[in-house]
């Protein structure tokens, strides 16, 4: 499959990674433009015009979240790049930082101007120090070239960027609680409203920006947004990075206009599909957080919209691909353990929830071939069937309860045959 190449483009070039590898395939041309020939509500409009969505899994219109930022009341305004990724199996940010960080640099100053911001954030995991210093060093060249700081490329704009490791919380990742972090207080997520775009960092108007969302706005700033719209559907415009791990021949990353294949297309076709003499349960399309998709609704499109048709979401687009080498109440008790570990444990219904969860399936997996263990799985169903209150909590839940409705007959041998931990 021959797929265009925006973000993924001269990857294969090592030097990209530098600023003067990335200027010689025309790299900071769109921010040259727009500070020469386009005013702010130019540069927003276009993005706004692009039907650009936030890649970090919301989706949510990127200009529309840039002109709430900009029509707010209060100064100075932040921009705030988040590249904490701690969501099990994504990596696509990884990606793009580690062959072309320039590109997400140039996409964030481009933020700045169209929101009339000056300065702006990098909030990187903790977990990702090479990624830190290649980000260091890209940051360092962009100030030398006149890139970054005062009267950037000769104009009257000007812009600080500041890099900054997160502690390693996953719940970090959410945008309140990335900017408590920042803050220097405890990574807990904050009430809204109000929302960051209205008292965001520090109390001031914010917008906060998934990596891939950002290295998305130079070529839609240079090329146009009739141009990003020509790649995808009409609801889910532009290239989508999805990155597929787990059970599969050849995990990785591509770069895929959206709705133009299907799961199925991306694991068996270009993944490869499963591994030799195994054979593939279940597929989590967006994230460990989104429910598993079984077999029959492996033909669903990669868009915003079909996905969500099948009761799932396609999130960052990271997707993982369960076989029959995995025990799948140890996947799934491990999952569990995870949210019950890592959320913020402020509601009452996840802190509570997970934490059950988690004792639930630890004693489904003591008692195997005993006798319980049916009871301890029925109670389980039962009880994922409910709502809970709290994103994380849901998440916990939706993933448990796919499992356990789609696969649980597979559940109930694993479970009771020996060595199955």
């Amino acid at each position: 499959m021959d797929f265009p190449k925006i973000l993924t483009a001269h990857m294969d070039d090592p030097d990209v990674r530098t600023l003067e590898g990335y200027v010689r395939v025309g790299g900071y041309e769109a921010l040259r433009m727009a500070l020469q020939e386009l005013s702010p509500e130019d540069v927003l409009q276009r993005v706004k015009d692009s039907g650009l969505r936030g890649r970090g899994g919301a989706g949510f219109p990127t200009g529309l979240k840039w002109s709430f930022v900009r029509q707010a009341k209060g100064d100075p305004k932040y921009v705030v790049v988040n590249a904490d990724e701690g969501e099990p199996g994504t990596f696509k940010d990884r990606v793009i930082i580690d062959h072309k960080p320039h590109m997400l640099l140039e996409g964030t100053i481009l933020a700045a101007y169209a929101m009339g911001a000056r300065e702006a954030y990098i909030y990187l995991r903790w977990e990702y120090p090479a990624q830190y210093r290649i980000l260091e060093q890209a940051i360092r060249e962009a100030y030398e070239h006149g890139y970054l700081g005062e009267r950037i490329l000769g104009t009257a704009f000007s812009l600080d960027l500041y890099l900054f490791r997160g502690a390693g919380a996953y719940i970090c990742g959410e945008e309140t609680a990335l900017l408590e972090s920042l803050e220097g207080k405890r990574g807990e997520p904050r009430l809204k409203p109000p929302f960051p775009a209205q008292a965001g960092l520090y109390g001031k108007p914010t917008a906060v920006n998934n990596v891939e969302t950002l290295a998305s706005v130079p070529a839609i700033v240079k090329h146009g947004p009739e141009w990003y719209r020509s790649f995808g559907t009409e609801k889910s415009p532009g290239t989508k990075l999805f990155n597929v791990s787990g059970g599969v021949k050849n995990p990785g990353t591509w770069e895929i206009p959206l709705g133009s294949i299907t799961l199925r297309e991306l694991v068996f076709d270009l993944a490869g599909g499963p591994r030799e003499g195994r054979t593939i349960l279940g597929i989590i399309p967006g994230g460990l957080s989104t429910p598993i998709l079984s077999e029959e609704e492996w033909d669903t499109p990669l868009d915003y919209e079909s996905m969500a048709a099948r009761g799932t979401f396609l999130g960052a687009g990271s997707v993982i691909v369960v076989d029959d080498a995995v025990p799948l109440p140890t996947l799934v008790r491990r999952a569990v353990e995870f949210y019950a570990v890592e959320s913020c444990s402020k509601c009452t219904p996840c802190r509570e929830g997970t934490a059950w969860l988690t004792r639930m399936f630890r004693k489904l997996e003591e008692v195997g071939g005993h006798g319980e263990d049916r009871q301890i799985l029925d109670k389980i169903i039962r009880y994922m069937r409910g709502k809970t209150f709290c994103p994380l909590g849901d998440s916990a839940a939706m993933i448990s309860q796919a499992f356990l409705e789609k696969y649980e007959d597979r559940l109930f041998v694993h479970v009771a045959s020996p060595g199955s931990r």
